[in-house]
C-alpha cells in the first residue's frame, strides 16, 4: 500500500517514514503543501497522513482542495493541535481521523488499516477467497488452514488483487502501489513475485490477462456463483 506523508518536522517524518516502511508500506514522504500537490497529481495513494501545520499552506486548506478536486481516498489528519474545535473542523472538512502527535506507530498503522477497510467497504481485518484467507493486521496468510509465508512486495500484490477482485491491474498499477521514491523496480519485477506468489498459493488464483495485466476472479476456482 502506497501512503502519502505530509508533515515538515524533519526528525518526525524521517521517523514516521521509516517505521511506515518496516511495517510494509511504501512511504512517500514530502514537507509543504505545493509538495503534496505535486506528489498527488502524479501519483495514487491509498492514504494520506496529513500535518496541518505546513509551509505555504495550512493542512486544513490542503484537505478542502483534496476533497472539493473529488479526492476520496483516505485522509489521517496528524498533528500537534489537541483542541476539540480543531478536532471538530478536520472532521467536518473530510478528514477519516484525526490522530494527536505523540503517537503510537502501531496505533496509527491500526487507523490506516481502519480507514482504507472502511474505504473499500470491509467491516473484518481477515479477506477470504475460498480457501485462503489473509489477515491484513497481522500480514498474516493460510490457504487450506496451513500458513503461508510472503515476501512484503508478494502480500503487497496478493492485498491489491484481492482487494480489487475481478477488475485486471495492469503491471504499472501495481508498480504504483508497490514502490515509493528512490526504489529501484526491476523490469520483470511484477511478473516474478506474480510467479512466486503462484508457487505459493497455487497457479489457478492469479490469472494473466494477455498484453493486459493480472486478476483474482471474483469466485474462487471450483465454486460456483449464486
Amino acid at each position: 500500500m502506497r501512503v502519502l506523508l505530509v508533515e515538515d518536522d524533519p526528525q518526525l517524518g524521517r521517523a514516521t517514514q521509516m517505521g511506515l516502511d518496516l511495517s510494509g508500506y511504501a512511504t512517500d514522504w514530502v514537507q509543504t503543501a505545493d509538495s503534496a500537490r505535486s506528489a498527488l497529481r502524479s501519483h495514487d495513494y491509498a492514504c494520506v497522513l496529513l500535518d496541518l501545520g505546513l509551509p505555504q499552506a495550512d493542512g486544513m486548506v490542503l484537505l478542502r482542495e483534496l476533497r472539493q478536486s473529488g479526492f476520496a481516498d483516505p485522509v489521517l489528519i496528524v498533528t500537534a493541535r489537541d483542541q476539540i474545535p480543531d478536532r471538530i473542523a478536520g472532521l467536518d472538512a473530510g478528514a477519516d481521523d484525526f490522530i494527536i502527535k505523540p503517537f503510537d506507530l502501531d496505533e496509527l498503522t491500526a487507523r490506516i488499516r481502519s480507514a482504507c477497510r472502511r474505504a473499500h467497504g470491509r467491516v473484518h481485518e481477515v479477506l477470504r477467497h475460498g480457501a485462503l484467507a489473509v489477515n491484513m493486521a497481522a500480514r498474516q496468510v493460510s490457504l487450506h488452514g496451513q500458513s503461508v509465508t510472503l515476501t512484503v512486495k508478494e502480500f503487497g500484490i496478493l492485498r491489491m488483487l484481492l482487494e480489487h477482485a475481478g477488475q485486471v491491474l495492469t503491471r504499472e498499477q501495481l508498480e504504483e502501489t508497490l514502490y515509493s521514491w528512490g526504489e529501484e523496480i526491476e523490469s520483470n519485477a511484477i511478473q516474478v513475485h506474480i510467479h512466486h506468489l503462484r508457487k505459493k498459493l497455487g497457479k489457478e488464483l492469479i490469472r494473466t490477462i494477455h498484453a493486459v495485466g493480472y486478476v483474482i476472479d471474483k469466485t474462487p476456482a471450483g465454486e460456483v456463483q449464486a
